[in-house]
């Protein structure tokens, strides 16, 4: 007899449990930000992006767990957000996984989560030093210290360089898009001449398609648009990142 074969039966095991938790994650997020009855404390409601997603350093509300943690986590108010990274995850991990072996497919696609959330933090703390230097002191004191609490009003200062270090320095990252970016620079990398198909019907070669979304990231980050919250240099460090690791692994033949 034939055992038939669940779909996650075919999937290998580190991308399976990727797509397990961030699903889980995702419905927390949602459930807690309605609202839920915890035995022994009641009905509360929380936003756990608040707590588990990448904020500066500086901000009150930062701590270096965040590093990992935020890359699990996204906005419960876009399902887009983290159905098409997980989306590329199924698509470019499973392939890269099968061909790396779990082990080492893991801490790719960590240690590329965790070197665009080091890279976007670096960048934004240098940027939120240069903006301070331009506002009175006690305006810079009063967003370090009540900031966060202004953003969860859904406010936000009048004065834009307020505004813009204020969403730098209280507003948290959240997202796997550092991993996914690493992980399509990577299928680019390691099957530079296979076919990705862009939006299922005009094919591009991967090292094509590569270089093409890097170069609107890019694009996108030299905008320096303060009303886009898309973290373009998280996306552009996942990608360094690999690059840079796979290099090395090339080098010492890993």
């Amino acid at each position: 007899m034939y055992q038939q074969r669940g779909f996650f039966s075919n999937i290998p095991p580190v991308v399976k449990n990727l797509l397990i938790i961030n699903g889980l994650i995702f419905l927390a997020t949602y459930f807690f930000i309605k609202g839920v009855t915890i035995p022994g404390i009641g009905f509360t409601r929380v936003d756990l992006n608040n707590i588990f997603g990448l904020y500066t350093p500086g901000s009150e509300q930062f701590n270096f767990f965040q590093y990992l943690s935020y890359m699990f986590m996204h906005s419960s108010r876009d399902f887009t957000h983290v159905f098409f990274n997980m989306f590329a995850v199924f698509m470019f991990g499973r392939i890269l996984e099968r061909t790396w072996g779990p082990q080492k497919f893991l801490f790719y696609y960590l240690a590329t989560g965790i070197g665009a959330g080091v890279l976007y933090v670096l960048v934004a703390f240098i940027r939120a030093k240069m903006l301070a230097a331009s506002l009175p002191p006690e305006i810079v004191a009063e967003i370090y210290t009540q900031g966060h609490s202004i953003l969860l009003e859904g406010k936000n200062y009048v004065n834009e360089t307020a505004a813009t270090l204020n969403h730098l320095i209280n507003a948290p990252m959240v997202g796997a898009s550092g991993a996914v970016f690493g992980l399509l620079l990577a299928f680019g990398m390691m099957f530079p001449n296979e076919q990705i198909y862009l939006y299922m019907i005009v094919p591009i070669k991967a090292k094509y398609f590569v270089i093409g979304y890097g170069g609107i990231e890019l694009f996108l980050l030299m905008q320096n648009n303060p009303g886009d919250n898309v973290a373009h240099l998280a996306h552009l460090g996942g990608m360094l990142f690999g690059f840079i690791l796979i290099r090395f692994w090339r080098k010492k033949q890993f």
